[in-house]
């Protein structure tokens, strides 16, 4: 079977879910060539399991101080060379497209009708799932930015027959805790965030972004965004303050972490992530990062029951190499069965 695997690179939350995916599909005998768009190939980083992976331009958001800034998305976005990269992409030599919501290998297998698999966090929007800052656009673009002939929504809670837990690194377990609440808010102002966290000068965080250079400000350590430093300060911190991405959330779930989250204005899904946060009382929501909100949540910070994933991506992976014929909605109530057993 050749696949080839769509990978949105806007965020990292695509790339660190197709990493693990990439694990399991290379213990089948599947030939896989991914395809990574969304972001500059220099910005991208930590990407040897991918192999000589294929790059695209592709669509993005530009962001600003924490907010869509829909100017600058527009004067970054080429139509005219998205579409000449769908319609040059060889993408009739593969027996299957899996997307994570990659706009370039989705649009290309729908146009030459090979069989699109979607396996995302996006395909989970159903009728059930909370929706919030929603817009007619904002739908529009949930619905049609990645199209798939068959879809595998990832979510916190099963709010249709076609969404399973989320995809994580499952060997993630709490190591020794540290002194730290560590940070990640790449769409927001660093600086600003930086200028908040020194004003808690007996608290010790760790902040990353792609932006940041390695250092120290006060008591907040500076860290250039890196995989495995990431996941190693992670699994010792005290707490996670960050934007309400999907990826990043569900791993402080897994790993039972206090989340104080903040979405991105402007995006609908990290709205959305934010309202199922709420209903199901697992983070403090924001609509800002500043001194008082920092400090009541450090304060009020309790530790939450740790809610263990299963094995996801092993799952999904061998279903795809048993040729995808079993319904996937019976692949996702036992992946839930599973995660009930653990709790």
């Amino acid at each position: 079977m050749k696949i080839l695997f769509g990978i949105q690179g806007t965020g990292n939350g695509h790339i660190s879910r197709a990493r693990i995916l990439a694990k399991y599909l290379a213990e089948h005998q599947i030939d896989v060539t991914y395809l990574i768009s969304g972001r500059e190939k220099a910005k991208l980083f930590d990407m040897e399991i991918f192999g000589d992976f294929w790059h695209r331009k592709g669509l993005t958001f530009a962001t600003n101080d924490g907010k869509i800034n829909y100017l600058e998305t527009f004067k970054q976005n080429s139509v005219l060379e998205f579409i000449r990269d769908i319609r040059a992409l060889p993408v009739r030599d593969y027996d299957l497209v899996i997307t994570d919501f990659e706009p370039v290998s989705a649009w290309a297998g729908k146009l030459a009708k090979v069989p699109v698999l979607g396996v995302g966090h996006q395909y989970a929007f159903g009728e059930n799932t909370p929706l919030a800052g929603e817009s007619m656009m904002a739908k529009w673009i949930m619905q049609n930015f990645a199209p798939a002939n068959k879809s595998i929504g990832l979510h916190w809670h099963p709010y249709s027959d076609n969404v399973l837990p989320p995809i994580i690194d499952t060997n993630l377990s709490p190591g020794d805790l540290g002194e730290h609440i560590l940070i990640y808010l790449p769409f927001e102002n660093q600086k600003l965030v930086t200028q908040v966290l020194n004003q808690l000068p007996n608290v010790n965080f760790i902040q990353y972004s792609p932006e940041l250079i390695d250092g120290h400000q006060g008591n907040v350590a500076l860290r250039k965004t890196s995989y495995q430093a990431f996941k190693n300060d992670l699994v010792s911190a005290r707490g996670v303050i960050c934007n309400s991405g999907f990826e990043l959330i569900s791993e402080c779930l897994h790993l039972g972490l206090p989340i104080l989250t903040k979405p991105l204005n402007g995006q609908m899904e990290q709205h959305s992530n934010a309202l199922a946060l709420e209903q199901l009382n697992y983070a403090k929501v924001t609509s800002e990062i500043s001194l008082p909100i920092v400090s009541q949540w450090l304060e009020k910070m309790n530790v939450p029951q740790a809610r263990p994933l299963p094995n996801v991506a092993k799952s999904i992976a061998e279903w795809v190499a048993q040729g995808a014929k079993d319904s996937h909605q019976q692949l996702g109530k036992s992946l839930w069965q599973k995660m009930a057993d653990n709790l």
